[in-house]
């Protein structure tokens, strides 16, 4: 159960993410934030990542192999990359309706696959 609750924190944890770097991206798109002082636009970011990190820290805690989670750092680390692009990818898709996936990043997702495969291979 560590294993899932680790990649269901770390989903979390990566929306959140998400949101806080590119959220005011769309906000100023919509004309909410465009004449919001950079600082502003700073504590916008991270009120959001505040709870990024909430999920985050929990999840590599319940999921590290010292604490009796499944995984090692470097496993890890790779499952927080890949639930990070392809959380991207959808955040995107949706927020930024002009920015589709073109087959170079399937590739890289492929590529993604692959380094997943490779870290948990024995």
């Amino acid at each position: 159960m560590n294993g899932i609750y680790t990649i269901l924190l770390l989903v979390l944890s990566n929306i959140f993410m998400t949101l806080a770097w590119y959220g005011h991206l769309k906000l100023q798109q919509t004309g909410i934030s465009s004449h919001w002082p950079l600082i502003g636009v700073i504590a916008f970011s991270w009120a959001i990542a505040f709870f990024e990190y909430c999920c985050q820290v929990p999840a590599n805690r319940i999921g590290f192999v010292d604490n009796g989670g499944p995984f090692n750092l470097v496993q890890l680390k790779v499952i927080q990359e890949c639930v990070s692009l392809i959380i991207f990818a959808i955040i995107a898709n949706i927020l930024f309706q002009g920015q589709g996936l073109h087959w170079n990043h399937a590739a890289a997702f492929i590529c993604l696959i692959a380094a997943v495969y490779f870290v948990f291979m024995k």
